[in-house]
């Protein structure tokens, strides 16, 4: 197939543009595609990196990262300064982990919803670990229903915890 555009190099990049459920199709080019004039300006998906910094940052691609930390903070261990770590998405070391703790644990909220991994429990082990897990879960759901003030889910979800509550104390002797 050759590129709609210049007609004279394979195309190598299909654009599918669909607006008001009109669909629109090219075939271009390397060369083409990058060129941006065609169908609104078509644009190379952000990194890997970009897509960190983004996060970091709050802004968008490419523009310019600015944040409140202060740029003069830098890792005591390896020197990389917080503005370098959001461009970059990359951690110089492990002490970087200490010394932006801050903004690291709003990035990790944003992006996992929690700063602390509870992760998985190996079936081999579950027993008390899981009985654990599920009471945690369980007193958050109650918190959420008596919030909501519905009462009989919130009876239901205490007898459950309970419930568990002397199953852990039955592993725990």
């Amino acid at each position: 197939m050759i590129c709609d555009k210049c007609k004279e190099r394979p195309a190598t990049v299909h654009v599918t543009k669909i607006t008001n459920g009109e669909k629109r199709e090219s075939h271009l080019c390397e060369v083409c595609a990058h060129s941006g004039q065609h169908l609104g300006a078509f644009h190379q998906p952000p990194s890997v990196f970009d897509f960190l910094s983004g996060l970091f940052s709050g802004e968008t691609w490419g523009q310019p990262v600015t944040t409140s930390y202060p740029e003069v903070v830098k890792c005591d261990n390896c020197g990389i300064t917080y503005q370098e770590f959001a461009r970059s998405g990359l951690l110089g070391c492990s002490k970087c982990y200490d010394q932006f703790s801050e903004p690291l644990d709003t990035v990790l909220r944003r992006i996992h919803g929690a700063n602390r991994h509870t992760g998985k429990v190996p079936e081999r082990r579950g027993g008390s670990l899981k009985l654990s897990k599920e009471l945690a879960n369980l007193r958050t759901q109650l918190q959420q229903a008596v919030a909501r003030e519905e009462f009989e889910q919130a009876a239901s979800l205490r007898d459950r915890i309970k419930e568990l509550e002397k199953a852990v104390e039955k592993e725990g002797r």
